[in-house]
């Protein structure tokens, strides 16, 4: 029983961010006029991002449609842990609805930026220049704890490692944009996580 609550929850929070993303997506296109292409980040890391894209979609999909199917990753966590999970699960549906309102048409899928894009700096950008990363590979690592899969867990943090290898190009490419003003912006907000500020 307490099985089916897992499967159940983990999808809830799964589709509920995929929603929340395919909408204030397809919304940045629509508004801005414009599709950014993936070519823009070389052909390695767009190899890179399919693959690892496909592998880290397939397998939350695979765990709900048969739990026996990923069985060989299973860890036996406490279900205390599990969870856990559904919590840290539920925060992160709540920031992915943060963030993408936050940022609204600026969204890319690449490091390129929109022609129109305006620099952010409000909602979790106040404090930190990609949320998105690391909401997102935390949400990977909630469903990996309500699925008690390392392998799920594991493809959540190789996502966050593949996303900061990509980062610099990313800010690179704001500081040509917004010149000053980014790098100031930089000077006060944390990368992926808010700065810690010694009083």
């Amino acid at each position: 029983m307490n099985e089916a609550i897992f499967r159940i929850s983990a999808a809830i929070i799964l589709f509920t961010c995929i929603g929340i993303s395919g909408y204030f997506r397809r919304k940045a296109d629509k508004d801005s006029g414009e599709k950014i292409s993936r070519k823009v980040d070389g052909s390695v890391m767009m190899n890179v991002i399919k693959v690892g894209g496909l592998i880290l979609w397939l397998s939350p999909l695979i765990y709900l449609l048969n739990p026996h199917w990923m069985a060989w990753s299973k860890i036996g966590l406490p279900e205390w842990v599990r969870w856990l999970g559904i919590g840290v699960g539920i925060v992160c549906a709540g920031l992915v609805y943060w963030l993408f309102s936050s940022i609204g048409s600026g969204i890319s899928p690449t490091s390129a930026t929109r022609r129109q894009h305006t620099l952010v700096t409000s909602g979790p950008y106040r404090w930190v220049r990609h949320p998105l990363y690391t909401v997102g590979s935390t949400i990977f690592i909630a469903f990996g704890m309500m699925a008690d899969s390392w392998f799920i867990a594991a493809l959540g943090m190789l996502a966050f490692i593949g996303m900061t290898i990509r980062t610099p190009k990313e800010e690179a490419n704001l500081i040509e944009k917004f010149g000053d003003e980014y790098r100031e912006y930089m000077k006060r907000t944390g990368r992926y996580f808010p700065k810690i500020r010694s009083s």
